[in-house]
């Protein structure tokens, strides 16, 4: 195992004036055994990171350490790292044992350790009885266990995860992140995943990684980032469903949306032009005193519903538990907010706004 450091990473596509940027120094030091997620949108470079680290794209500008050594230089076999892909890649004539032996064999490892090692990642992974099978005998998520099996007999310093998930259905992914949970508690093996999928990232990560456009929105806990999100994107970005953000001015206790003021409960940071944040599930539907919402529609799932409406002229959502009568489209309920569930962005720039 080792720790992984990426300083200062750049990736541009072509040369000179007309180089295309993606990645705009990146920086993230992971320790020893640390389960970290790299969660993004589609096209905002995490892949592309993954793959740099893996030795897969060269680096533009930067380095990336594996423990003490640098590798910008070293060839993607020589990094001692394995790294599962979201479509398996797997041998499609060969038996599950022999694609979790087929690196192995090449890197000339003696037959009984060979052996020893498949056997005891497919007892982890509880492929025992599925050995002999080929991959088109296999399910979708017997597969991606095949892959991770295979990476695992490599016993590599650290583990790249290219959304390995991706081609799972929902009740699959979910079984999947609980088999990958217990295998980095048993190896303890630095891992580096990257997903688009932010309930994968909440629920997987040790610490997350949120990238944007190439460069990286915050980094820290799960609970930290729900918590104290750095930026308006990592407010829309993480949670379900996302935060609302109210753009509006702040003036002496109130908050100007639309054409109405919104009483506070605490003062705004500062005066001028703000976006208010509060999460659907801060949200306390009732009558009396508070924001009033007009009711647009209604969502029921399951447990709780979504009642979706306006404060003024912009879109807001509420969730409520399902046990509580459901307001009616047309009406308008009272919205309250405490102050400590209230966070606050520059319109400008997104980034937060402290009291």
């Amino acid at each position: 195992m080792a720790s992984l450091s990426i300083r200062q990473v750049v990736k541009r596509y072509g040369k000179g004036p007309k180089a295309n940027a993606v990645i705009h120094g990146v920086s993230a030091e992971i320790g020893d055994g640390e389960f970290i997620v790299i969660v993004g949108p589609s096209g905002c470079g995490k892949s592309t990171l993954l793959r740099m680290v893996a030795g897969l794209e060269e680096i533009s500008e930067g380095e990336i350490a594996i423990g003490a050594r640098v590798v910008n230089e070293v060839e993607p076999a020589e990094r001692d790292i394995a790294m599962v892909f979201q479509n398996y890649a797997l041998y499609p004539h060969m038996s599950v044992y022999q694609n979790m032996a087929y690196g192995l064999k090449i890197a000339r490892v003696a037959k009984a350790e060979i052996d020893a090692r498949v056997r005891k990642a497919a007892a982890i992974l509880q492929l025992e009885a599925l050995l002999e099978r080929r991959p088109q005998q296999l399910s979708g998520g017997q597969r991606q266990r095949v892959a991770m099996g295979r990476a695992i007999v490599r016993q590599p310093q650290v583990f790249l995860f290219d959304e390995p998930l991706s081609n799972l259905d929902a009740k699959l992914r979910a079984q999947t992140r609980l088999e990958i949970s217990k295998l980095h508690a048993e190896l303890g093996v630095t891992s580096l995943f990257v997903t688009h999928d932010q309930v994968e990232a909440m629920t997987l990560a040790q610490r997350m990684i949120v990238m944007n456009a190439g460069r990286v929105e915050q980094i820290g806990t799960p609970e930290a980032v729900y918590a104290r999100p750095a930026s308006a994107f990592v407010a829309g970005f993480i949670g379900s469903p996302p935060m609302n953000l109210v753009e509006g001015e702040a003036a002496a206790g109130g908050f100007a949306v639309g054409g109405q003021t919104l009483a506070l409960p605490a003062a705004a940071p500062r005066p001028g032009r703000l976006l208010l944040g509060a999460r659907p599930e801060h949200c306390v539907v009732g009558a009396g005193a508070g924001w009033p919402l007009r009711v647009e529609l209604v969502e029921m799932l399951g447990a709780e519903r979504l009642v979706h409406g306006r404060l003024g002229d912009a879109a807001f959502t509420a969730r409520i538990d399902s046990g509580l009568a459901a307001p009616h489209p047309g009406t308008t309920v009272a919205l309250q907010v405490a102050a400590q569930n209230l966070h606050w962005f520059d319109p400008a720039d997104g980034r937060r706004v402290e009291p």
